[in-house]
């Protein structure tokens, strides 16, 4: 199993030692997100501290920017890195888009499949394979002089990951992506009832099935050793999940458990801000299918157990209440095959 984690947004200045430390504990890699701080420059930072983890971003908001710009900064990367960066997409939704990123939202399945495609376009011309001239509906870049062209990378350029949640977003990230980033409101059932078959239909029409591609999914890992502990992990999912499920485009997943009568409470009571009365909402039940809520010494046969017959590729999350330690026993223990 590829183990991977998200670090949670901190301090910007602590993510050498941070992701020093995830390599040190075993993982294959780390990523950032685009949360409170740039999701770039932690990983200029964790490049130079760390010798063999994959870093990636998981995600950065590709919307707020464009092609040129993430080619650039992937590109970069991928040379800081010695060849270890992911470059990790997502849309994020409208009101983020237009209103905090003051950008453009429209047709955003048809706008990232271009994004994509022009940052390859773009990759294509500084590697010598051909003159750049991508014309789109969206994006336009048919300009490129030697003073603005890095060349060749010696690492060759840094594969694109997506993410997303809709079936149609999923689908493109199985035809034009070279992995996909499962969002971490998910259930093994939702897994398989909506993410694998968007991925397979996407997949065939990129002519690749999913022995060729990295489905990593990101999942929420709940664990303890006292009760204290336990109290306090539990209260950060419930809040978590409650926060998720009242989000409309998120409905599916509390649909494929007969659970999806709980939503428009959920979102009549988020628009007025009553967040504790949307916790108490979520159940046990709940919360058991959309993470990983075990005692410490059973979370690495529960995690097996959840992903099995659907990815080989793991990372480990609970960004409301992380583990102090970055679950590093957690790691030991699929490493060891007591999973």
């Amino acid at each position: 199993m590829r183990i991977y984690t998200t670090v949670p947004t901190g301090d910007p200045r602590d993510a050498g030692h941070v992701f020093r430390e995830l390599e040190s504990l075993g993982f294959d890699g780390g990523f950032s997100f685009e949360s409170k701080h740039d999701p770039f420059f932690p990983l200029v930072i964790a490049a130079g501290t760390t010798r063999r983890l994959q870093l990636g971003t998981a995600v950065a908001i590709g919307f707020a920017r464009n092609p040129m710009v993430l080619a650039n900064i992937g590109y970069d990367l991928q040379v800081i890195s010695g060849g270890r960066f992911v470059l990790g997409l997502g849309s994020q939704i409208r009101p983020h888009i237009e209103k905090r990123f003051s950008e453009t939202w429209s047709k955003p399945v048809a706008r990232m499949r271009e994004m994509v495609q022009a940052i390859r376009a773009i990759w294509d011309a500084w590697e010598g394979r051909s003159k750049l001239d991508f014309r789109g509906e969206f994006y336009r870049h048919t300009i490129m002089i030697p003073t603005f062209n890095p060349g060749p990378n010696p690492y060759g350029p840094p594969r694109i990951y997506l993410g997303g949640f809709a079936p149609r977003m999923i689908e493109l990230a199985g035809e034009v992506a070279d992995g996909f980033l499962v969002h971490p409101f998910a259930t093994r059932r939702s897994l398989q009832e909506i993410v694998l078959p968007a991925l397979d239909r996407g997949l065939a029409r990129s002519g690749r099935t999913r022995r060729d591609y990295e489905i990593v999914c990101v999942t929420r890992v709940v664990t303890w050793t006292t009760e204290q502990e336990y109290e306090a992990a539990r209260a950060s999912l419930q809040e978590q999940i409650a926060f998720d499920a009242s989000t409309p485009v998120y409905r599916s997943v509390l649909d494929c458990h007969g659970w999806g009568d709980l939503h428009p409470e959920l979102n009549r009571l988020s628009k007025q801000g009553r967040w504790k009365e949307m916790n108490a909402l979520i159940t046990d039940d709940i919360m058991r299918e959309n993470a990983v809520m075990r005692p410490r010494r059973e979370v690495a046969s529960a995690l097996r157990k959840r992903l099995a017959g659907i990815s080989d590729s793991v990372s480990l999350v609970n960004n409301r209440n992380p583990d102090p330690g970055h679950f590093g026993d957690i790691v030991a223990d699929l490493r060891s095959g007591q999973a």
